[in-house]
């Protein structure tokens, strides 16, 4: 429905006069997921405008009824973790196993908002610092920003969708959601779970709408809504760094793509575990994330052997059905993006680079590629392959692999398989990424950690606490007496 009704939240497109639609499509057999209609610009006006009424409300509501509704949430996604699931898995195409994953991290987000409701603390200071102050003191407290547009990717429709939501609700923000044109369903079943969940608090209608518009139409509300005081988003550098430039007074917080690097040392003990582990996390979800591991540097003594055991993981995992228990490896969004890896992996070997593994398609699923033999340039190596596609070399030098993984425009996350502490504290001071993960890849994430990157990946964190700070400003108050 186009209004506030039986959902308790507006969806703004669900019925409009016009007939432009999104048609879904399983990326595994192409079959009709469902359809939802396009916003108009009235309604997505309409939206913001909702937004900006409820703020007042959503400032004034305390924060024991925030973490309470925030609980409800939790609870509620707990409960429905098979529905959310199996929705994930038709319009994203994520393997079971990953998607049932994607439900629990969720839980956690909810969990973790709920309990930083609690914890929203301010700063009181003396300001007897000169003569003349004397019986000065201030405090500074954090206030919502405002209504947040947050747009949201693909490829994680439920928890990534649940990183904006979840601090906006604890910071008491509103939000207008325009979740990816690929996954919308996902979306619209949490809202319905939120807006539920926040009838028993006094939630106010219209904080949240779930908005499906074209990019042209998001353009629009980013450069000339003033409704909205903060642009959230996650997605394509190319995208991502468009918004900032034309966001003019809006706060804007970007989580944007990456390339991530693994360096593996020669003196780590388990290769075989590493080689598992880096495979893995370049692989999960058919490696669309975006700090699935793509760059992987290993010492020579050990090359070889990283190389053989990368190899036996990288086939014996099962590509297919993501509806089946046992796929690992499920197809890519859409076909054109497992045709355009291939391209890519064509253009690598065609400049002389070696195929170790991988190359078999069906369709949309790409099998698992391991190359090596890679050389600047090469888009394997220097763009964001959002596919199954590792590159691994040997190195000598770590003060060289070192700046090796900073050549790249990215900066999201690192990984690092070493004992050695001195290195480790090196790679630290001197990797310019976000996050350096040591001990094991750069595609793990704990969701309360602080999570953004440096370069073209972005700029401020997400991870709750951190995503509240950024949908929040501080205030002060001056008290002479």
């Amino acid at each position: 429905m186009s209004e506030l009704g039986e959902r308790g939240f507006f969806l703004a497109g669900t019925e409009t006069k016009g007939e432009r639609w999104i048609e879904v499509r399983a990326p595994w057999d192409q079959r009709e997921v469902g359809r939802v209609a396009l916003a108009s610009e009235e309604q997505a006006w309409k939206a913001a405008r909702l937004a900006a009424e409820a703020s007042a409300a959503m400032t004034g509501l305390p924060s024991q009824k925030r973490s309470e509704m925030l609980h409800a949430v939790e609870r509620a996604i707990e409960a429905e973790k098979e529905s959310l699931a199996a929705v994930i898995i038709a319009e994203a195409g994520k393997p079971r196993k990953a998607a049932l994953g994607e439900v629990d991290r969720a839980v956690l987000t909810f969990r973790t908002a709920a309990e930083e409701a609690l914890r929203r603390a301010g700063e009181v200071m003396p300001l007897d610092w000169a003569p003349g102050s004397e019986g000065r003191w201030s405090m500074v407290r954090r206030f919502p920003r405002g209504p947040v547009l947050a747009i949201t990717p693909f490829n994680f429709p439920l928890n990534l969708v649940a990183h904006k939501l979840a601090p906006a609700i604890a910071a008491g923000c509103p939000v207008v959601l325009k979740p990816a044109p690929q996954t919308p369903f996902t979306a619209i079943r949490l809202a319905e779970l939120i807006y539920k969940a926040g009838e028993a608090v006094g939630w106010p209608r219209g904080a949240l709408s779930v908005l499906h518009v074209d990019n042209e139409l998001a353009r629009k509300l980013v450069e000339k809504n003033e409704d909205i005081r903060q642009v959230s988003f996650t997605g394509s550098a190319k995208v991502g760094w468009e918004l900032k430039r034309i966001a003019g007074k809006k706060s804007v917080l970007l989580e944007l793509g990456g390339n991530a690097a693994m360096v593996v040392a020669g003196d780590w003990p388990d290769i075989a575990g590493a080689a598992k582990k880096t495979v893995r996390a370049a692989t999960g979800y058919a490696g669309q994330s975006c700090i699935s591991v793509q760059r992987v540097y290993v010492e020579r003594p050990i090359f070889h052997r990283f190389i053989e055991a990368a190899v036996k993981e990288a086939e014996a995992l099962r590509c297919g059905d993501p509806a089946d228990e046992e796929t690992d490896v499920g197809p890519l969004i859409r076909p054109s993006d497992a045709e355009r890896v291939r391209e890519w992996v064509r253009e690598a070997e065609a400049g002389g680079a070696i195929l170790l593994a991988g190359g078999g398609h069906r369709e949309s699923v790409v099998a698992p590629v391991i190359l090596t033999g890679t050389k600047p340039g090469m888009k394997v190596l220097d763009e964001e392959v959002f596919g199954p596609v590792m590159v691994v070399e040997r190195f000598e030098d770590f003060e060289e692999v070192l700046a090796e993984v900073n050549r790249s425009q990215y900066g999201l996350q690192a990984g690092l398989f070493t004992r050695d502490a001195g290195r480790i504290f090196q790679a630290y001071e001197r990797l310019e990424v976000g996050g350096l993960v040591v001990g094991d890849t750069p595609t793990w994430r704990m969701d309360p950690m602080p999570y953004g990157g440096v370069k073209a990946s972005g700029m401020g964190r997400e991870g709750i606490r951190y995503a509240m700070e950024e949908m929040t400003e501080p205030r002060l108050l001056v008290m002479a007496l």
